[in-house]
């Protein structure tokens, strides 16, 4: 379990229980106001390893086993008895709808039970709200940019529970995910982020000169705040062929940094663009790929150049977890936004207009 963060809490705000299962982490987490008790996880990450990718019906079997244990640990750790929390929030999409349909399924038991209301919300905004637990409300407006396995999406947020703009989003392959493909090239162990954040810090990023995906003038007009990074990784594949079919060592690190740079910069000039243009001087970044630590040295100094105030959540914050998800259903508890319907559905590629369901 991380150690509970300190926050906001103000007398009479509600306990809120939140439950992750978008993909392969089963998170348990209950936050008061902006006040983390505990965040408990449960990682099936293992058992897809040995296929190079997510497996769905693994994944949901892996959440129906570790539900009720995860959520008795959390409680647990948390000294908290069942009946005191207020509210259940639950991953309602986007994700694999396997496994959401798990989450929403013990959510609802919960709700039913405990006679509680329940709060569908979008994973997506929750990996933004999170950071509201390690640094406290957003105050005013704020962009986000959230980066993971399946999403690299631009939001602009005026209220975290009820306003939130999509700004921009992927085109085709998330940054990653073009990560897991570039690691499978370079023979690299599944999940391929963290192994070629590894292996890129001993290259050069300037060996290779990799292309930048829709920051040519000719895409500002309809794409400025969109990413695209097929044709990175593309360039990539087909650079790593030119090197062997002329029979020369391919150079590992140095691909790897180059291809890290490529993505880092990418992902940090159209962020700050779109923060100039929309006049925004605070910036969260999240989601799992946030952790990649070219993008965050990147995202420092060129914040700092531009006099944007930077928040990165800690790496334990920035994978799938329930503490995002119980941070935003604590947020929306606290506007007073009207609970999700018991029939609530899942929805696996939900609109970034939707915060809650």
């Amino acid at each position: 379990m991380a150690a509970p963060t300190p926050g906001t809490t103000h007398a009479g705000d509600p306990l809120v229980l939140g439950i992750e299962t978008s993909c392969d982490e089963t998170g348990v987490a209950l936050v008061r106001g902006d006040t983390l008790l505990v965040d408990a996880v449960a990682s099936s990450m293992d058992e897809h390893a040995r296929y190079g990718g997510i497996i769905p019906e693994v994944a949901s079997r892996a959440h129906l086993e570790a539900m009720v244990p995860t959520i008795r640990r959390a409680l647990g750790e948390a000294d908290v008895d069942l009946s005191e929390v207020d509210a259940i929030a639950v991953t309602a999409g986007p994700g694999l709808v396997g496994p959401l349909t798990i989450g929403a399924s013990a959510a609802k038991a919960l709700s039913i039970g405990l006679g509680k209301p329940l709060y569908g919300v979008n994973h997506v905004i929750g990996h933004a709200a999170v950071n509201q637990l390690v640094d406290g409300p957003f105050s005013g407006r704020t962009m986000a940019l959230v980066v993971s396995g399946g999403h690299s999406s631009l939001l602009m947020i005026d209220d975290v529970a009820t306003d939130v703009t999509e700004l921009g989003s992927t085109l085709d392959d998330a940054a990653g995910e073009a990560f897991d493909k570039v690691g499978r090239l370079l023979g690299l162990p599944y999940p391929g982020g963290p192994h070629v954040d590894r292996l890129a810090r001993e290259g050069d990023p300037e060996a290779i000169r990799f292309p930048r995906g829709l920051t040519a003038a000719k895409f500002q007009a309809k794409h400025a705040d969109d990413f695209s990074f097929s044709g990175l990784k593309t360039a990539v594949a087909r650079w790593i062929e030119a090197c062997v079919d002329a029979g020369r060592e391919v150079p590992l690190a140095d691909v790897a940094a180059s291809f890290a740079a490529a993505v880092a910069d990418v992902l940090t000039a159209k962020t700050i663009a779109a923060c100039r243009r929309h006049d925004v001087d605070t910036l969260v970044i999240g989601g799992g790929f946030s952790a990649n630590s070219q993008l965050r040295e990147l995202a420092a100094s060129r914040c700092a150049e531009a006099g944007i105030e930077l928040h990165i959540p800690p790496i334990r914050y920035c994978t799938d977890n329930g503490a995002m998800i119980a941070a935003l259903g604590s947020a929306v508890v606290r506007a007073g936004v009207a609970p999700s319907d018991l029939d609530v559905p899942v929805d696996s590629s939900m609109p970034m207009a939707t915060i809650t369901v």
